[in-house]
């Protein structure tokens, strides 16, 4: 199999799920909206259950409603007639995802679901099996043709099967009015979710806080910005107010500028009216703050009082860039 050979297998393979995805647009009717609906409206859970590669998509649907606000449980199929059914619950809704609809499994376990009398939702890919007769709604996920080249491995059928479940939870999240903030409650650790849910404050808590006088002798400055290793200090008034900043680039340009150091103050060499930010703006406003006027610090005041200094570094330390 030359290189020519295995691009035209890639490009086949995704010419075929495409069309299996595109497909789906027919298979959006009434079944759908009553299964949206029914998940909606229930009172439980949403459990989803398969066998073998229909229990990997049912645990990544699974994922996707959890992280997306409409609670739901995977339920492998196998393990749910030796014990696992009784994580169905009352109220919940079950949704059975199989290709064929007709696996031994599947069979044994429907007539239970039907016993204690929940919602069974059946996302199949054939309409005159088992599993769609049984069901209450029927999900269509049936494709033509599998990419695989013998038309058996499950590659066409599975990813329509992924994409229905993302079909549902859009609508879902849609209905439950789920914006950005719940999507942050949800991921606190990943990176999307602190944009969306850490605070200046959070950066700050363990931070350092250089401060000096106006009048503070530039050697003293010095020794402050120092210690603190933040690159900066703030210059600030007898009564807590900010008067202005000092980073490394002001030493640096009142070198070049040759300037006397005998009686160099703070203030003689600050920069007045610094960027600065609340301690409860969102980190990635200060970054983007940051952007704006290119540089690497912030001061962060409260209510016109100095409280700290966050840096960049704080940011990447934190993975927002």
């Amino acid at each position: 199999m030359g290189e020519p050979d295995i691009r035209a297998a890639a490009l086949k393979t995704i010419q075929l799920e495409a069309e299996s995805v595109a497909g789906l647009a027919n298979f959006i009717d009434d079944h759908f909206v009553a299964a949206v609906k029914a998940i909606h409206q229930s009172g439980g859970r949403i459990v989803v259950s398969g066998i073998g590669k229909s229990a990997i998509i049912a645990q990544k649907i699974v994922a996707t409603f959890n992280s997306t606000g409409t609670p739901g449980l995977y339920m492998h199929a196998a393990d749910a007639i030796h014990g696992d059914l009784g994580m169905i619950q009352r109220d919940d809704v079950v949704m059975v995802i199989s290709k064929s609809g007709n696996s031994p499994e599947i069979k044994v376990l429907v007539p239970f679901i039907r016993r204690f009398g929940n919602k069974l939702i059946g996302m199949v890919g054939n309409l005159d099996s088992y599993l769609a007769h049984q069901s209450d709604l029927v999900l269509n996920t049936t494709v033509s043709q599998e990419a695989c080249p013998n038309n058996l491995a499950p590659t066409s059928s599975t990813t329509v099967q992924m994409v229905m479940g993302d079909a549902l939870a859009v609508c879902l999240m849609t209905l439950n009015g789920f914006t950005g903030e719940d999507f942050a409650k949800y991921h606190p650790g990943g990176t999307l979710g602190k944009k969306l849910f850490m605070r200046v404050s959070d950066l700050i808590v363990a931070n350092p806080v250089p401060q000096v006088l106006p009048d503070t002798p530039l050697p003293e400055t010095v020794i402050e910005m120092t210690s603190k290793l933040l690159g900066a200090t703030a210059v600030i008034n007898p009564d807590g107010s900010l008067y202005g900043v000092i980073t490394d680039g002001d030493l640096r340009r009142m070198l070049i500028k040759k300037m006397p150091i005998a009686g160099v103050t703070a203030k003689d060499i600050c920069t007045r009216s610094p960027k600065q930010i609340e301690p409860d703006e969102l980190a990635v406003v200060a970054l983007n703050r940051m952007k704006q006027n290119d540089i690497t610090h912030l001061l962060v005041t409260e209510k016109g009082k100095y409280i700290g200094i966050l840096h960049l570094h704080d940011l990447i330390k934190e993975g927002l860039i």
